[in-house]
C-alpha cells in the first residue's frame, strides 16, 4: 500500500464555545480524487483549511509526506503583495520550478499575466488563483469551491486539466456534475465527524439516505431501552447489589449518549409567495439589438416567453447573459427591435452579486425590511425568528450583521427576501453559487411547481438539466439561439448541427466557382478532424456504416438491461442494514451502481448522436 500524503487523524475545533469538529478524519493517498460533502456551515473549508496548515486544530494530529507539495485553492484568493497575475501566480512556484510554468498556466486559462490584479473581475481572480494552484504541478491540490465564478468553457477546461494531473485531489464543490465526473471517493463531514465511502459522487446520497435511516432505528431503539430501565428504576432496586449498581450505570450512560446525541442538520423550508397570475405571453420579443462600443452583444434575437416557461441562459462570461436579462425584463432598452412586455408582471429578481444586501444591517432588517418583526409570505404575517428557522438560521442570529455572515449564508438569505416577495416571474442570476446541494434540491423542487415563469442563468450544468424547459445559447457576434430542453439536450441538439453545417458551408462555398478557385480554396481550408471527416464521408454515401447500424440496433437492448442492472443493485442497496452488516457487500454494490449508471449515460449519448446522424443522412 503507497505511503498516505496527507493524515488528519481525530480533528477536533470549537469556535465560539460551538464544537465544530468533534474527531474529524482525511486520508490522501497519491493519485486519489476525493469529494468532501456536507452541509453549509458542517466546517468543509475549514477541515480544509487544517489540510492546508492555516488553521491549527484545538486536538488531533495532522501529518504530510515530507517529500509532498500541497497546494490549496481558497474561496477567495488573496492577491496582497502583488501588483499583476503573473506575480501572484509565480509566488505559488517552488524553488525548482521553470518560471515559465506560471505564464503556460495563465494562459491556458484566458490570461496573459499582466492583468492588474486590483481591477480582475470575479472570473479572473478564480482563473488565477486556479493557476496558481496548477502550476507548481503539486502531488496534493485542495480545491475549496473551484467552479465559482467561473463560465462552462473554464469549468468545462478545469474537468480535463484535473482529470489528466496525476496530483491527489480533494474537492469542496456545489456542482454535482463536476463532483461526478471527477470523484472516485466520498468523505461526508456530518456533524463534527467524517465518514468514507469507497465511490464517487454518484452514490453517495443512496449511501447516506441509508445511514441517516439506520441511525434513526438506533436512536428509536436507545429511547425504548432507556424507557424500560427507567421502568425497572421506579419499580424498585432489587436483587443483587453488584447486578443493580452495573444496570444503574448503564442506564446513567444511555441517558448520557443520548444527551449528547447531535441529530442531522434539517432541510430548509422553501416557501414562494406567488402573485397573481399573469398573462399567457409574459416577453415578446422581436429582432432585437444591443451593441457596446460597435461590439454586438444581441443581434436580431426574437424569442418569446410564455407563462410557466423555465428558460435556461448560458454563455462564456462577458457574452451578454446580464444585457440580455435587462432588455427581457424591460430594464434596458435594445438600440433596435422592439419587446413587448406581458400583461400583470410582477418580477422578482435575485442578484448572483449580492449586492443588494447591506453589510452593515442585520439579518432581521434585511428580511423586515427594517419594520417590525414580521415578514408576510404568501400574504401570511410570519414571525422573522421562525422564517429565519425555515432558512436554518439560528434565533441568536437575528442581530448578527450581514457581514459575518459565510457565502452559503448570504445565499440563503438573498433566496428568503426573493421567495418572500409576491411574483409571478423570477429571475435567478446563478442562483446556485454558495448553496450546498440539499439547498439546491429543495430549490429545483420548488421551481418545478412554481406556476409563474422562471429566466435561469448558471453555470451548473446538472441544475439546468433539472430545471429548465429550454436553453439560449450565443451562436457568435451576437448572434443567440434558443435550443428545446435542458443543456445535456442542447450540447446534443448542436453536436447533430455539426455535419450540417460542413454541407451547408461546401454547398455554398461550391457554387458558381472554378476549379482553380476551389483548389485554392481546399488548400487554404484547415484539415477537417477525424470526427468531421467521418461525418463528411457518411454523408457523402447518404447510409450508415455496417458498424454503426449494428451499435443503432442493439445498444436500446443494452440500456434496457443496464436499466435492470441498476433497478436490482438499488433495491440490493436499499436492504435494511446492508451497510452494518456487510460493508464489503455494500461497497461492492456502490461502486457496481456508479458504473452501471455511466455505461449506461454513456450508451445513451452514443445513440443519440448516431440517431441525429441517420436523420441527418436521411433529410439530405
Amino acid at each position: 500500500m503507497a505511503a498516505q500524503l496527507l493524515t488528519l487523524k481525530d480533528i477536533h475545533l470549537t469556535f465560539g464555545g460551538t464544537p465544530l469538529l468533534t474527531g474529524a478524519d482525511l486520508t490522501v493517498a497519491p493519485g486519489e480524487r476525493l469529494c468532501l460533502v456536507g452541509r453549509n456551515g458542517s466546517g468543509k473549508s475549514t477541515l480544509l483549511k487544517i489540510a492546508a496548515g492555516l488553521v491549527e486544530p484545538d486536538r488531533g494530529e495532522r501529518f504530510i509526506h515530507p517529500n509532498a507539495v500541497v497546494r490549496y485553492l481558497p474561496q477567495e484568493a488573496d492577491f496582497e503583495g502583488h501588483e499583476t497575475t503573473l506575480s501572484f501566480v509565480e509566488a505559488g512556484l517552488k524553488p525548482t520550478d521553470d518560471p515559465h510554468n506560471a505564464l503556460m498556466a495563465l494562459y491556458q486559462l484566458g490570461l496573459t499575466g499582466e492583468e492588474s490584479t486590483a481591477t480582475l473581475s470575479g472570473g479572473e481572480a478564480r482563473r488565477a488563483a486556479i493557476a496558481r494552484a496548477l502550476a507548481a504541478r503539486p502531488d496534493v491540490i485542495l480545491l475549496d469551491e473551484p467552479t465559482n465564478h467561473l463560465d462552462l468553457p473554464a469549468i468545462e477546461w478545469i474537468e480535463k486539466e484535473l482529470n489528466s494531473t496525476r496530483a491527489a485531489l480533494v474537492i469542496i464543490s456545489h456542482d454535482r456534475r463536476f463532483l461526478e465526473k471527477l470523484s472516485k471517493v466520498t468523505v461526508w463531514l456530518d456533524r463534527g465527524r467524517t465518514r468514507r465511502l469507497e465511490s464517487g459522487f454518484g452514490a453517495f446520497e443512496a449511501w447516506r439516505d441509508k445511514l441517516i435511516e439506520e441511525e434513526e432505528a438506533d436512536l428509536h431503539k436507545l429511547d425504548r431501552r432507556i424507557a424500560r430501565e427507567q421502568q425497572w428504576m421506579h419499580g424498585g432496586v432489587t436483587g443483587r447489589r453488584k447486578r443493580n449498581v452495573r444496570r444503574v450505570a448503564e442506564l446513567g450512560k444511555m441517558r448520557q449518549q443520548r444527551t449528547e446525541h447531535r441529530r442531522v442538520q434539517g432541510d430548509v423550508t422553501l416557501e414562494v409567495s406567488e402573485g397573481q397570475l399573469s398573462g399567457k405571453r409574459v416577453v415578446e420579443a422581436t429582432k432585437i439589438s444591443k451593441s457596446f462600443g460597435g461590439v454586438p452583444v444581441v443581434k436580431d434575437l426574437s424569442l418569446r416567453v410564455l407563462r410557466g416557461d423555465r428558460l435556461g441562459i448560458v454563455g462564456p462570461n462577458g457574452a451578454g447573459k446580464t444585457t440580455l436579462i435587462r432588455m427581457l425584463t424591460g430594464a434596458l432598452e435594445p438600440d433596435s427591435g422592439t419587446i413587448q412586455l406581458g400583461t400583470n408582471l410582477e418580477v422578482v429578481t435575485l442578484d448572483q452579486k449580492r449586492e443588494d444586501l447591506d453589510p452593515t444591517a442585520t439579518l432581521a432588517d434585511q428580511l423586515t425590511g427594517g419594520r417590525g418583526d414580521q415578514v408576510i409570505v404568501n400574504g401570511k404575517a410570519r414571525h422573522v425568528v421562525g422564517y429565519m428557522k425555515d432558512f436554518l438560521f439560528l434565533p441568536e442570529q437575528i442581530r448578527s450583521p450581514v457581514s459575518v455572515l459565510s457565502g452559503g449564508e448570504r445565499g440563503r438569505l438573498m433566496l428568503a427576501r426573493a421567495l418572500a416577495r409576491m411574483s409571478n416571474v423570477l429571475v435567478l442570476d446563478e442562483p446556485t453559487n454558495d448553496l450546498d446541494l440539499e439547498t439546491l434540491d429543495l430549490l429545483q423542487e420548488l421551481l418545478g411547481e412554481y406556476s409563474g415563469t422562471v429566466i435561469l442563468v448558471s453555470h451548473d450544468r446538472d441544475f439546468l438539466d433539472r430545471v429548465v424547459t429550454s436553453v439560449l445559447a450565443p451562436d457568435g457576434d451576437g448572434a443567440w439561439r434558443e435550443y428545446a430542453g435542458g443543456y445535456s439536450d442542447m450540447i446534443a441538439q448542436r453536436r447533430g448541427d455539426e455535419p450540417k453545417k460542413a454541407s451547408a458551408i461546401a454547398a455554398a462555398g461550391s457554387a458558381g466557382r472554378s476549379d482553380a478557385a476551389d483548389e485554392e480554396a481546399a488548400r487554404n481550408m484547415p484539415a477537417p478532424s477525424a470526427k468531421a471527416a467521418g461525418a463528411q464521408s457518411a454523408q457523402g454515401k447518404q447510409k450508415l456504416s455496417y458498424k454503426d447500424k449494428f451499435a443503432l440496433e442493439s445498444i436500446p437492448k443494452r440500456i434496457e438491461e443496464l436499466a435492470a442492472r441498476i433497478a436490482d443493485l438499488e433495491q440490493k442497496l436499499a436492504a435494511p442494514n446492508l451497510f452494518t452488516k456487510d460493508p464489503d457487500a455494500f461497497a461492492k454494490a456502490s461502486k457496481a451502481l456508479a458504473a452501471a449508471q455511466g455505461e449506461r449515460a454513456a450508451l445513451e449519448d452514443e445513440w443519440l448522436e448516431l440517431e441525429l446522424k441517420r436523420e441527418t443522412m436521411e433529410g439530405g
